[in-house]
């Protein structure tokens, strides 16, 4: 398996703007931040990359195709292998052993928080399903692949090359087994809660990891509650509330998919019971229901990204805003409303002025019980924001 992947002869300069302290410790080099580029590197070659004083800088894969031309690996000169690749993807391996002792499934690699941009991999049980994003990745997928095997002690390697973003890169969009073989489907479990992911059709590697501790912690206020669980996905919020003592569950989902497979969730938690799900938009059904003046002691919310740039982030917080002022106005005195977004351009602080906006509109006052993000298997890198996406609060209605 031995493989040296020393640099390119090719250099890059960069422009006096990015090698300033703005860009500390971020991983991206944009196309507008090129200088110079000496020699022909290919798609997927590893360049040196020099200050526009011609000082080293970094080493990290080149792509023309790409806004993004260069995806750092290291700010050292220091070889490119085999070596290099198997202690970063160890690294990443120890951090979650360390942080996910209560899980089966986690974020192996969270790509430039392991300092290994463009590589997405999360592990269910011995299955890691891995997305390269970045070509200079794709290009080493077989290398990758058989590190994963050796360092993280996984069985089988699956690749999720079907994200959308790869055509950004030039790629082409594939899935299917890497390294080994077996069922697309694998049951994990999360504290006492039991799933089934689907490797193959679920969405991006098929699980969230990220939520993993925003629902235990959300399970905690369910205890003899009415809980209401709107863009409830795979219910798997829901079904920890129900296995903490929740009175009720309901669920609601556009996705008939989804709901179905919130359902055998339920069953196989052995909490059919408690939970209930149905086929509906939330947007719509969460206004049916306050026109029926129904009332809840838990609403969660956990919709689908409304922004992917900065653009839309005047059109993602009015979305927030209205599905969070409905579920307010769902929620008895003393209630809580958990409220989540993975829309990486909303900050905190815009998300909690969100809250503070509908609550005004919903007439309530509300306070903050808890603000979280991530798990810890999905590491903010300080010197790049683009690594921090989820925010979770949970709030306190009167």
């Amino acid at each position: 398996m031995t493989q040296t992947m020393t640099s390119s002869t090719a250099r890059v300069r960069l422009t006096a703007e990015r090698a300033g302290p703005r860009y500390y410790g971020h991983l991206w080099v944009f196309d507008n931040n090129v200088a110079e580029v000496l020699g022909t590197p290919a798609a997927g070659d590893l360049v040196d990359v020099y200050t526009h004083q011609k000082r080293f800088f970094g080493r990290g894969l080149f792509n023309p195709h790409s806004k993004i031309r260069i995806r750092l690996l290291t700010f050292h000169e220091e070889p490119i292998d085999e070596a290099f690749f198997a202690a970063r993807l160890r690294a990443a391996a120890a951090l979650r052993r360390t942080v996910t002792p209560h899980a089966n499934a986690c974020r192996l690699v969270h790509g430039e928080s392991d300092l290994l941009p463009g590589l997405v991999v999360d592990r269910f049980a011995d299955v890691a399903v891995m997305q390269a994003l970045g070509y200079g990745m794709d290009l080493r997928k077989d290398l990758l692949g058989d590190l994963l095997v050796q360092e993280a002690g996984v069985k089988s390697v699956y690749l999720r090359n079907d994200a959308k973003s790869r055509t950004l890169e030039g790629l082409p969009l594939s899935k299917g087994f890497l390294r080994g073989e077996g069922p697309t489907t694998v049951p994990i479990h999360e504290g006492k809660a039991q799933f089934t992911v689907d490797i193959a059709e679920g969405q991006k590697t098929g699980w969230f990891c990220d939520q993993r501790e925003n629902r235990l912690a959300a399970a905690a206020y369910a205890k003899g509650k009415r809980v209401l669980e709107a863009f409830c996905h795979t219910g798997a919020f829901g079904v920890q509330a129900a296995l903490a003592g929740a009175q009720s569950v309901e669920g609601l989902d556009v996705s008939a998919a989804a709901v179905a497979l919130a359902q055998a969730h339920a069953a196989q938690n052995h909490v059919a019971s408690i939970c209930t799900y149905r086929q509906a938009d939330a947007f719509d059904e969460l206004r049916v229901l306050e026109r029926n003046q129904q009332r809840y002691d838990l609403v969660i919310l956990d919709p689908p990204a409304f922004a992917r740039s900065k653009k839309a982030l005047p059109h993602a917080l009015a979305g927030y805003k209205d599905v969070n002022l409905r579920g307010l106005r769902l929620l008895q005195s003393g209630g809580v409303l958990v409220s989540c977004s993975c829309s990486q351009p909303v900050s905190d602080d815009d998300f909690w002025m969100m809250l503070q906006s509908a609550a005004r509109d919903a007439n309530r006052q509300i306070r903050l019980l808890e603000q979280r993000g991530q798990g810890p298997d999905h590491p903010v890198l300080a010197g790049m924001p683009e690594t921090r996406d989820l925010k979770c609060f949970i709030v306190q209605v009167f």
